[in-house]
């Protein structure tokens, strides 16, 4: 492995960027409308955003207080191989390799593709063409280095959060929708407005992976993740509140694109290029988030296996893991090619990667009661309120967990990627007993 190492390059304020980045991405275009379409009134539609951002919160203080155990670059691969031992860690570092943050990226990429495809058509398969050349050209942007991606983040993360203020903007100052009739009222229950809302809150914890790249981790951590969650939270919450004045809950729950019919109800029908814009930017710095964090996890336990090595160097030039990020988008853009081939690549890699991203979330979460056993609580900061909040971080978890498994259980179009994605976690397994017999 590379003498290399990690450099500790990051601020608070890059930190907060990339938990932002993470989380606002496609979800707020498209999960408000399933919400309100799953809710009985504005009270309901409101409390599901807040109880989303207090879940996410309480998530933010566990990984916090495992962050400032383990500061260093690794993330949930390191707590898992700390509470349960390494093959319970290969086996989750291969999933996120092959499973969880390529097909993320993948998935993401879709939707950036679908939106640019509107700007720039390139004919049938212009989505997936568009969404391969977004994760080739980021791949090749964190190559260049970690300054360089990062100030790509921030960028973009200001410029998001500026689109959708100027979003929210809009819907407050729209005018006023008609009354819904007595059928448009009523919902399909909060718990599946839940799963909408916590999907769409999903990506702060890859805040963990960059520990060992952050200037002050054991003080910074708890900084990064509690402040993206914040920011994101308010934006949430004002931007679902704009969405609400200009539609109704009637109005969002029959458009399939609540944030292009605001703008529209603002601004006119020429503002529907606007809002497929800002869509492609959120996406890009969704994907540019995720790129730069998931090689992370694949140098950590590419360093300990010695058949893995390639993935463990570090090169010195622009503190990058280079040769895990090639590998990552290798992989990613193998999945864009095989998600391309379905009737939606968006929904066809969300079945694949969301049961097994939240059964090692539900590890993760059930790792910090592991170490308050063995080790007692950390003389650095503590999650607050123990046990509870750990505990209602891991019953959304496993309730996310048990929702994934049925919503694919009874779809058609999900069970062949989920089935996928389920065997591919699996294969895991047996690589790690035949590279440990042949460490």
């Amino acid at each position: 492995m590379s003498a290399a190492a990690p450099r500790r390059l990051l601020s608070v304020a890059d930190g907060v960027m990339l938990v932002v980045g993470m989380v606002v991405g496609a979800g707020i275009f498209k999960a408000p409308s399933i919400v309100a379409g799953s809710v009985s009134s504005g009270a309901g539609f409101a409390l599901a955003w807040i109880v989303g951002g207090v879940a996410s919160l309480c998530g933010a203080l566990v990984y916090a207080e495992l962050s400032g155990r383990f500061p260093e670059t690794g993330g949930e691969y390191r707590f898992l191989e700390r509470a349960y031992g390494r093959g319970t860690a290969f086996v989750f570092a291969w999933s996120r390799m092959t499973v969880v943050q390529t097909g993320a990226i993948a998935a993401v990429a879709f939707v950036f593709g679908d939106y640019a495809q509107q700007l720039l058509p390139l004919g049938p398969g212009g989505p997936a063409l568009y969404a391969g050349l977004g994760v080739a050209a980021l791949t090749v942007l964190n190559l260049a280095g970690t300054p360089q991606s990062r100030t790509l983040q921030k960028v973009m993360g200001v410029l998001l959060i500026a689109s959708l203020a100027a979003v929210a903007g809009a819907g407050l100052l729209a005018p006023a929708p008609a009354p819904a009739t007595p059928a448009a009222a009523g919902g399909a229950g909060f718990g599946l407005a839940m799963i909408f809302v916590l999907l769409t809150y999903g990506g702060w914890n890859e805040a963990a992976y960059i520990a060992g790249e952050v200037r002050e981790p054991r003080r910074d951590m708890l900084r990064i993740l509690v402040g993206g969650i914040a920011v994101v939270t308010l934006l949430y919450l004002l931007v679902n509140l704009g969405y609400y004045r200009a539609l109704g809950l009637a109005g969002m729950r029959e458009s399939p694109a609540v944030a292009a019919d605001v703008v529209r109800r603002a601004a006119g029908e020429g503002a529907a290029a606007v809002v497929a814009a800002l869509v492609c930017v959120a996406a890009l710095t969704t994907m540019n988030a995720a790129i730069l964090t998931g090689a992370r996890a694949s140098y950590a336990f590419g360093g300990d296996f010695a058949r893995l090595r390639y993935l463990g160097a570090w090169r010195a030039a622009g503190s990058t893991p280079a040769n895990a990020l090639m590998v990552q988008g290798g992989l990613t853009l193998a999945l864009v090619l095989a998600a391309s081939y379905t009737r939606d690549g968006f929904t066809a890699m969300v079945a694949y990667t969301t049961p097994v991203f939240w059964t090692f979330f539900l590890l993760c979460g059930a790792a910090l009661f592991a170490f308050r056993i063995r080790a007692g609580a950390p003389e650095g900061f503590r999650a607050p309120l123990y046990p509870l909040v750990p505990l209602a971080f891991c019953a959304s978890c496993a309730y996310m967990l048990y929702s994934s498994v049925q919503y694919v259980r009874f779809s058609v179009t999900f069970g062949a990627p989920v089935l996928a994605g389920l065997a591919v976690m699996s294969l895991g397994v047996p690589l790690y007993f035949g590279l440990r017999r042949a460490a």
